[in-house]
This record gives structure tokens, C-alpha cells and sequence, in this order.
């Protein structure tokens, strides 16, 4: 998995027949942007894919995105370097180009950053970095799954890691290393359980509760509860890792609550 050459992935034809679709390079790597063919809402939407770093965009990422689009926001999707071919920094460096430039024409009240997994930690680690940079936060942060420690050293994980039929710990544990490029995984853009919580934007969460990285998303809660960040936590009984992009019931209705809240 991790010495595999890694692909762009590219928008599937859907997508583009329902949707203009752009491509272009931020600071060497790929961004595409899916705007609404119909009426546009205003609202543009920063989207993160998941896949521990060392996978690239899925089917099911794309079909997300697509919904968000369908409801008439405009979705830009930096193609972030996987591991171990690339790591943290670089992704930090992309982020900032992209953002920067989508507030030249979207005022940041308008802005959602929303990722899945490794691209919600990605996506919460950026925006605890503009705390200390001159750029505004986003209207909202909207996660699923967030992997928010990607050390996965809190005890709870281990009871649950008999429930999840998806994540392993020591195979994460290793994705996470080679995106660290031999940084301290606790840095808190790397893990950003451990970063600054005051002064962020919003913070919608979703997840199972099958999925090992439950336990540090409920840390993560009681952390913004007392730093007084607004922050709405949907725990899903029985549900896997990331089952808002799952073709079930509970993924269905997950997927409409996540675009209801970036619109």
C-alpha cells in the first residue's frame, strides 16, 4: 500500500455531466473545482478526502462531493501528496495557496473546510493554523470520522478495535509515521486533538460508533465544551468508520444531514 505508485483520481463522467469540473496546479499538485451547472448558492466548500494518508480519492468521496454540488455550493478538492512519497507539510503549503485564493472571490463566512477521516484531521489541523496566520477562519468545519491522533495511544481504542471491521491500529499507526517525515506526531498539525480549539469556526462531527477513532473525538468534544467552541457531535449507533460515504441507511441519512449543514 504504502510503495504503490499513487494516481490523481480523476472526477468519474457523472460528475461531469451534472457539473462544470475544472482542474488546475497549487504549489505543484492537482486541484479540482466542481461548480453547479444550475443555481449556485454562494457557498464554496473545501473538501479533504480520507485514506490515512496513503490512498487516494474514492468513488464514494466523489459521490459526496457530487451531492454537495446538487445543492448548488461549489466544491474544491485539493489533491494533497500521499505518503510516503510526500507528508504533512507540503499538504499545509497547498492548503494555504488554495484558501487564499478562494478568498478572492468568497468572503470566508461562506467557506466550509470539510474532510473524511485523515482529510478531517487535515481539515481541523488547518484550520487551528490560521489562529496564528492572517487569514480568517472558514463559516464552519464540518468532519467526518476525523482521525484527530494520528499516535492512536488512547487506551479506550483498543475495546474498540474488536468492533471495527475497518480500521487496524498498527496499519494507521504506520501511515501516520511515514506522513509525519519523521516529525513528532503529537505536533498539532499532525494530530490536532492537541492543537488550539478557542477561536475556531464551528465544528460539526460525524461518526460511528464502531470506528476506533470514536474515543479521541469525544476528548475532542469535551475539549472545545471547555474552550466554549460550538461544536455539534452526531454519534451514529452501529455505524462504521467514515458511514456517511457508506451505501447504507445510516449512510444516506448522514450524507443529507452533512450537506444541510455546509449549505
Amino acid at each position: 500500500m504504502l510503495a504503490r505508485e499513487k494516481t490523481a483520481g480523476t472526477p468519474p463522467e457523472r460528475l461531469r455531466t451534472r457539473h462544470a469540473v475544472s482542474f488546475g496546479v497549487r504549489e505543484g499538485f492537482g486541484c479540482w473545482t466542481v461548480t453547479p451547472r444550475k443555481s449556485r448558492s454562494g457557498r464554496t466548500v473545501i473538501y479533504l478526502h480520507g485514506g490515512a494518508y496513503v490512498n487516494e480519492i474514492s468513488p464514494q468521496h466523489w459521490k459526496l462531493i457530487e451531492q454537495i454540488a446538487d445543492a448548488g455550493a461549489c466544491v474544491i478538492v485539493p489533491v494533497y501528496g500521499l505518503a510516503p512519497q510526500h507528508g504533512y507539510k507540503e499538504a499545509y503549503r497547498l492548503l494555504i495557496a488554495v484558501y487564499r485564493e478562494t478568498l478572492e472571490s468568497t468572503a470566508p463566512s461562506d467557506v466550509v473546510f470539510a474532510g473524511d477521516s485523515a482529510g478531517g484531521g487535515l481539515a481541523l489541523g488547518f484550520a487551528q493554523t490560521l489562529l496564528s496566520a492572517d487569514l480568517p477562519q472558514p463559516g464552519r468545519v464540518v468532519l467526518i470520522s476525523p482521525w484527530v491522533d494520528i499516535s492512536l495511544r488512547n487506551p479506550d481504542i483498543t475495546s474498540l478495535s474488536r468492533k471495527d471491521p475497518w480500521l487496524a491500529v498498527p496499519g494507521a499507526r504506520e501511515c501516520g509515521r511515514v506522513w509525519a517525515e519523521g516529525d513528532d506526531v503529537e505536533l498539532p498539525q499532525l494530530s490536532p486533538i492537541r492543537g488550539p480549539l478557542a477561536g475556531l469556526a464551528p465544528i460539526d462531527v460525524y461518526i460511528g460508533t464502531r470506528d476506533i477513532l470514536l474515543p479521541d473525538v469525544l476528548l475532542l468534544r469535551d475539549r472545545a465544551a471547555a474552550e466554549d467552541v460550538p461544536f455539534e457531535l452526531t454519534v451514529c449507533p452501529g455505524a462504521v468508520h467514515v458511514y456517511p460515504l457508506t451505501p447504507t441507511r445510516e449512510g444516506r441519512a448522514g450524507s443529507v444531514r452533512i450537506v444541510r449543514s455546509v449549505m
